[in-house]
């Protein structure tokens, strides 16, 4: 079982940034695939990026890319998500997640096996 605690949201004018931090439990970080997604009201969670367990590849929904860079930290069990030039569109609770570490499936929520419990971020227009 590996849990998940994420920290970083916050409220944030339009075009500001914000980094969340996600730190899991365990001894095996490194084998997993983390991910965030994010759930805005009335919408279904959406993929946002993703890394591989050795960082050796990256993924990332079209809309985010060149605003957002994920990373990891695989020594302090920690994933990270830089968000620049945040919208009021990117208003949403954001999750972390851990899954296998594969290519496979790296969009979809059923990708992965553990959830955090979210944080919010609200972007003020």
């Amino acid at each position: 079982q590996v849990q998940l605690r994420e920290s970083g949201g916050g409220v944030v004018q339009a075009g500001g940034s914000l980094r969340l931090s996600c730190v899991a439990s365990g001894r095996t970080f490194d084998t997993y695939r983390m991910g965030w997604f994010r759930q805005a009201p009335g919408k279904e969670r959406e993929f946002v990026a993703a890394i591989r367990g050795s960082a050796s590849g990256t993924y990332y929904a079209d809309s985010m890319k060149g605003r957002f860079t994920i990373s990891r930290d695989n020594a302090g069990n920690t994933v990270y998500l830089q968000m620049n030039g945040l919208k009021p569109e990117d208003t949403a609770v954001y999750y972390c997640a851990s899954g296998p570490d594969t290519g496979l499936a790296v969009t979809s929520i059923n990708g992965y096996w553990y959830w955090g419990q979210g944080t919010r971020v609200t972007v003020s227009s």
